[in-house]
């Protein structure tokens, strides 16, 4: 299944109108996400770590509650979306790994549905769906790129893995979350696609970054180099948004630098698992290394460029 759905999208309010949709994670995307689902008629059930966060959120939101748990979440609905950090955080709201029996697992009805919305190793994915099938629950990985802006317009790409059954499930969530839903393959392929997403969008911020780097070096003020590129074969959205961000210098966290790095580190581990050697993932995850163990890891990510030549560019 590959479905698009155009530029940003106007809901009709009633597209989820009876389904019960518990949100578990509502940081910088899973805030506008969950606006989003309300928006579209769902009755939702909201968990953060900061419980004033989730209240605050549900009491701006039509038909939607705060509770006290992930297994409140999960008792309250019938589908359950994850929008957490890693795969740490993920093993931790949905397992409970501490045993007071807190986490959402603890809490689904036979048949419920979780969705993992987020950035997961694609090892400890299929690990989690094992593990949830055991409950009598299934699991799908549906990993989103397109930011916070996406998030907004209810334009996400959504890489889906998990059974037919489970993603015809989770499609309508989908369709007001996403503008292209791509079903990729069985759990653990949505990761898969995620990775490599991930992948190009940290080795494409460090060639910006880099040519920028080297324009402003050359003489060139970095502005006049990105307009000039603009609508030729290095044109990309990474140019447009975070090599504006670049030649300002506006580093207010959209997607954090942390994020991005670990992120990268998981491409690393899969290739290294797969028995591929990527010299350009290696080069461009050192230079993560460097941003987030120099102090800079809760910049957003198009602040590779202080990491490159942080002599030059830190003088602005």
């Amino acid at each position: 299944m590959t479905a698009g759905a155009g530029s940003g999208r106007e809901l009709a309010g009633n597209e989820l109108a009876g389904r019960r949709v518990g949100f578990v994670g509502l940081g910088l995307m899973g805030v506008p996400m969950a606006r989003r689902l309300a928006a579209a008629g769902a009755e939702l059930a909201l968990w953060t770590r900061s419980i004033e966060k989730a209240e605050d959120l549900a009491a701006a939101l039509p038909g939607a509650a705060a509770l006290p748990s992930p297994r409140h979440v999960a008792e309250a609905v019938d589908t359950v979306i994850v929008m957490v950090t890693d795969a740490d955080a993920v093993e931790a709201v949905v397992f409970d790994p501490y045993e007071d029996q807190w986490g959402v697992a603890h809490g689904l009805a036979e048949d419920g549905l979780v969705i993992d919305m987020g950035t997961t190793a694609p090892g400890r994915t299929r690990d989690f769906a094992g593990r949830l099938r055991m409950v009598g629950a299934d699991w799908v990985d549906a990993p989103v790129s397109g930011g916070t802006v996406a998030a907004e317009a209810g334009t996400l790409t959504i890489m889906a893995g998990g059974s037919d059954p489970d993603v015809a499930r989770a499609e309508p969530l989908f369709r007001v979350l996403g503008a292209r839903i791509t079903h990729v393959g069985p759990v653990g392929a949505g990761q898969i696609a995620k990775t490599a997403n991930q992948m190009i969008v940290g080795l494409t911020i460090g060639a910006v970054a880099e040519a920028l780097a080297l324009s402003k070096r050359a003489g060139v003020e970095p502005a006049r180099v990105r307009e000039a590129i603009f609508g030729g074969f290095a044109h990309s959205r990474v140019l447009e948004l975070h090599g504006e961000r670049m030649v300002t210098g506006d580093f207010q966290a959209r997607a954090k630098a942390t994020i991005q790095r670990k992120d990268m580190r998981a491409a690393q581990a899969l290739a290294d698992q797969a028995g591929l050697a990527l010299p350009g993932l290696a080069a461009n995850l050192a230079l993560w290394e460097a941003l987030v163990e120099g102090g800079r890891g809760d910049l957003d990510h198009s602040a590779l460029v202080l990491a490159i030549d942080p002599e030059e560019w830190d003088r602005d």
